[in-house]
């Protein structure tokens, strides 16, 4: 791998903006077809996480340091590292800008940026995080103060919180809300917690399969869900949040309502990073800054040499990391299809997954796509088992790290087929 901190103007065949998981994805696969240095990836970071494991670390199931790698040893050894943001994506001219002025020119671009955090849309939240009982396991340092919190929790009302924006993997804020429960029971202080999830949606969860099993779940273990409800402000000298209620529809109204809290986990707005909401007017993104594709074949709808994957997209699937594997076998073969001449050959389903842990044992494997509920196993994984919770803590991780970021993990739909003796899609 070459690091180019100081590149002069480079021009490459193919660039990636995002080293996370999408972004390593789609760059080993083409560093290994390409010619050496002929695909460069931009990313500012110097760590690579695996963020599915942040939930873990909240409830003292995983260890942080255990999802930690270096960046430079994500990015394949014939490909470029540009160590930069990106401040400017210019698609007309073939290139983009850096947060170091330097442009970048390119035959092919894939933008894999996904999400940023934007705590800064809750007023006073950027500060409460820094102050006792406020956390948030999307945040690598607010992960481990997640842990902190639970094992401080002597009694009171423990709030968990579901924003009103797209968020990267939806089940979390109510997986650490189940966890939190359980860490409370085992550990003596269940009958002085008052656990509530406030979520702005109309339901615990948007497939109505799994929404069922989590509801027994919810109420079986006397977790207060209020829907429609939106933080909109945190007050930490009074530990006070303020939420603002939805109508049926999602939208605001002129009604809010205080809830003090002893403990309160917010799950975070996010939105495209900047450079995206900035980029509208170019045809790139929408006029929200998603990059603007077509949920197929994942190409932009207006520059036939760009590509998106993850968490940046404005497709309708979920935001997960499983995703982006069934993604990434659209955009490999429809880019390449694309640099041979030829139109898309593949078309991305849907897919997504989200292994909803309900206790230290045991978890819900939610597999689906917009049409409902696409499983890979045999068995009805709408119930909470400990094959579920120990694939999520065991066989997802060492698929990632092993599979996924090296171009190598394509999704389950092969795997399901077999096991489904050919009658699953």
């Amino acid at each position: 791998m070459k690091i180019s901190p100081s590149f002069l103007n480079a021009d490459y065949k193919l660039l990636v903006v995002g080293g996370g998981a999408s972004g390593c994805a789609v760059s080993h696969h083409f560093a290994k077809i390409l010619p050496k240095n002929q695909v460069a990836v931009v990313d500012p970071s110097k760590k690579h996480y695996y963020q599915p494991g942040f939930t873990l670390v909240g409830g003292g199931l995983m260890n942080f340091d255990s999802l930690v790698r270096e960046e430079k040893d994500m990015i394949h050894p014939n490909s470029t590292w540009i160590n930069a943001g990106v401040k400017r994506f210019l698609p007309k001219e073939n290139k983009i800008q850096t947060t170091e002025g330097k442009d970048i020119s390119y035959d092919y671009l894939v933008i894999a940026t996904g999400l940023q955090l934007r705590y800064d849309m809750i007023k006073g939240l950027p500060e409460a995080l820094d102050t006792p009982g406020v956390c948030s396991i999307y945040h690598p340092t607010y992960a481990q103060k997640t842990f902190k919190e639970l094992q401080q929790f002597k009694g009171g009302n423990a709030i968990f919180t579901f924003p009103n924006t797209p968020i990267k993997c939806a089940g979390a804020p109510q997986k650490i809300c189940y966890i939190a429960e359980d860490y409370f029971r085992l550990h003596g202080n269940r009958e002085k917690a008052n656990i509530i999830y406030n979520t702005t949606l109309g339901t615990v969860f948007g497939v109505p399969k799994y929404a069922k099993a989590l509801m027994e779940v919810v109420n079986s273990r006397n977790i207060q869900l209020n829907t429609r409800h939106n933080l909109v402000e945190v007050k930490p000298d009074d530990r006070v949040a303020v939420f603002q209620l939805l109508d049926n529809e999602g939208k605001p109204t002129d009604q809010f309502k205080n809830f003090e809290y002893s403990l309160l986990h917010v799950g975070p707005p996010c939105s495209p990073i900047e450079p995206l909401r900035e980029a509208s007017s170019t045809g790139l993104t929408d006029v929200n800054g998603w990059v603007n594709v077509d949920p197929l074949s994942l190409r932009s709808v207006a520059y036939e040499n760009v590509f998106g994957i993850g968490d940046c997209l404005n497709t309708p699937n979920a935001k997960t990391a499983a995703a982006v594997s069934s993604q990434f076998k659209a955009v490999r073969k429809n880019l390449r299809s694309a640099m041979d001449g030829k139109g898309s050959v593949a078309q991305y389903d849907g897919y997504a997954s989200c292994p909803l842990v309900v206790d230290s044992k045991h978890a819900i494997l939610a597999e689906f796509n917009g049409a409902g509920p696409l499983e890979t196993l045999p068995i009805d994984q709408g119930k909470p088992l400990r094959l579920s919770y120990y694939m999520k803590r065991y066989l997802m991780p060492f698929l990632y790290w092993n599979f996924l970021v090296k171009g190598l993990w394509n999704g389950p739909a092969t795997i399901r087929k077999l096991l489904h003796l050919g009658m699953s899609k």
